[in-house]
């Protein structure tokens, strides 16, 4: 297999030697580097290591290029190359043409010139770039695999459990591999889905947390006592793992499903500060991930924590596999789930065309498809946004009567000047039909009653949250709606008759000292990546007043 290729175009020779020069003593040991004098010639080199199936990590170009100019170069290597890293080099004078091609997606990140020294101008935001780009490079070969059928939902859910944890996989359709037949037709059919390993391991219909020891993700707790112990895998959740662990407390995170949480399934991420292009929930997710281990934060996954019992200032979290996890501090950051699409048929084709949230591992099965989404919030927005390169349409159906309502107005926008997305307001999905899979769907307007059928094979459902607070079993004091109660919103006589302290709950601590909550998942909060960050971030403070007084 090729090294990844990094390709330099300037038609000015003495500056793209110099790229050149610093990319390949930067990178050149891992990577392809190679020259074009021009957008047209740039083209030409990546049609033929497209050809050859070599994979391309970045593209870096100048702007002002004689012909073709470096955005109008980097906007047609999208379809060549989608999944390359695309850099713009620029003057100064020129950062108002970068800043526009940011917004129409055709540019990744921009960088003026001159980029002296590359170790504090050009390095860090390449480095950046590739690790993004390597993230989610699926080489072909090697690394596990997963047989099975496309509209199998056992099979989908194996599939979103490898994606959302990071971990490369290649899917061989039943319907359309030939590979797959051919493995399935050795000796006694297995039971599908079936997961290869590196070294000819297989394992047929398997768990998740089957999938997870073998593939190495840690699934054991390793302490006897912990100062943190976070429970769930969000941004706020990362959040308190990383400010946790940097500021010296042992903390482990104990996560159900896969790092990032709701957000972790977001497409783009547009109004993150500090990310001037957006970046995918998965993308922050393994940012966070790796920051958090890098601090010595145990992550554990997938497990749920079932049960917590105080037992003054201990804390002791049972989890689904029987183990149990003490600790001094809890943080309750289990975010919320997507509510089940009320429309009949909809429970029983869940995984075989009806998903919840973006279920961006679907996204290469739905070209030449109408593909619909329900929801009028900001994950339906950029799932739309997301969508719209794959599939031929979009239809965005709203219950309401508009999109302003609920969804950021950058994502109104970019929605009404897109061609193959369509929306349509006042309509909502009451029933979904078909047999292996989603067929049909049934939709009643608001307006006069009447039902239309369409034919559907792709349904992704964004209505509304519920939190994953059952398991408390009224330990915390929560809302009528089970999401909990912290700080100034918890009532001194009815919540906190049982409060043991002189001093008053912290901002984030729940009814019980040394219970924090953080996300999605408190009352009130708002629902945003930033301020989930935020609460996970300022609580670490608190905790270190009580460990003070511990």
């Amino acid at each position: 297999m090729d090294k990844p290729t990094l390709l330099a175009v300037d038609d000015d020779i003495d500056v793209l030697q110099a790229v050149a020069r610093d990319l390949r003593g930067r990178y050149g040991r891992d990577h392809r580097i190679v020259r074009a004098t021009s957008g047209q010639e740039a083209l030409e080199i990546l049609e033929e290591l497209s050809k050859r199936g070599a994979p391309v990590a970045l593209i870096l170009s100048d702007q002002r290029m004689p012909g073709m100019d470096g955005v109008s170069f980097l906007s047609r290597t999208k379809d060549t190359c989608p999944r390359a890293k695309r850099v713009l080099l620029t003057a100064y004078a020129d950062t108002d043409a970068a800043i526009a091609a940011i917004n129409r997606s055709q540019v990744h990140y921009y960088l003026t010139k001159p980029w002296d020294p590359p170790e504090e101008r050009l390095f860090p935001v390449l480095d950046d770039m590739l690790e993004d780009w390597r993230a989610g490079y699926r080489p072909g070969y090697g690394g596990v695999r997963v047989v099975g059928d496309r509209w199998s939902a056992r099979c989908h859910l194996i599939r979103d459990f490898l994606a959302r944890n990071q971990v490369p996989y290649q899917f061989l359709d039943v319907e359309t591999s030939d590979e797959a037949r051919a493995l399935l037709g050795q000796g006694e059919p297995p039971r599908l889905p079936l997961v290869l390993l590196p070294g000819r391991e297989q394992l047929q219909d398997p768990e998740v947390a089957e999938i997870a020891d073998h593939i190495g993700l840690d699934t054991t707790v390793s302490e006897d006592f912990y100062d943190l112990a976070i429970v769930g895998g969000g941004p706020g959740g990362l959040a308190a793992a990383v400010y946790g662990g940097s500021e010296g407390l042992s903390t482990i995170l104990i996560e159900r499903e896969a790092p990032g949480g709701q957000a972790g399934t977001s497409s783009r991420i547009e109004n993150y500060l500090g990310f001037p292009s957006g970046l995918s929930g998965a993308d922050l997710a393994r940012r966070a991930v790796a920051q958090a281990r890098r601090f010595g934060v145990e992550i554990l996954t997938p497990l749920e924590a079932t049960n917590l019992r105080v037992d003054g200032p201990y804390k002791h979290l049972t989890l689904s596999d029987g183990s149990q996890v003490a600790c001094h501090l809890v943080m309750l950051a289990m975010g919320v789930s997507w509510k089940l699409l009320p429309a009949e048929g909809a429970e029983r084709l869940t995984g075989s065309g009806v998903y919840y949230g973006a279920a961006m591992t679907e996204a290469l099965h739905v070209r030449g498809k109408t593909v619909y989404m329900v929801g009028a919030g900001n994950s339906a927005g950029q799932a739309a946004m997301f969508f719209k390169d794959y599939a031929d349409k979009v239809v965005l159906l709203v219950r309401g009567g508009s999109l302003e309502a609920k969804m950021s107005q950058y994502l109104v926008s970019r929605i009404e000047a897109t061609d193959n997305i369509e929306v349509q307001v006042g309509t909502e999905v009451v029933a979904c039909r078909g047999d292996a899979h989603l067929e049909e769907l049934d939709l009643r307007s608001a307006v006069d009653g009447s039902v239309t059928s369409v034919p559907a094979e792709y349904l992704f459902a964004f209505l509304g949250a519920a939190p994953h607070t059952e398991w408390l079993d009224g330990l915390v004091a929560c809302d009528d709606r089970g999401f909990i109660l912290t700080g100034g919103d918890l009532d001194p006589d009815v919540h906190l008759r049982d409060w043991p302290l002189e001093r008053s709950p912290y901002m984030l601590e729940t009814s019980v000292p040394g219970v924090f909550a953080c996300g999605d998942a408190r009352h009130d909060s708002v629902k945003r990546v930033a301020s989930a960050v935020g609460e996970g971030s300022v609580s670490v403070s608190f905790m270190h007043q009580i460990l003070a007084e511990l």
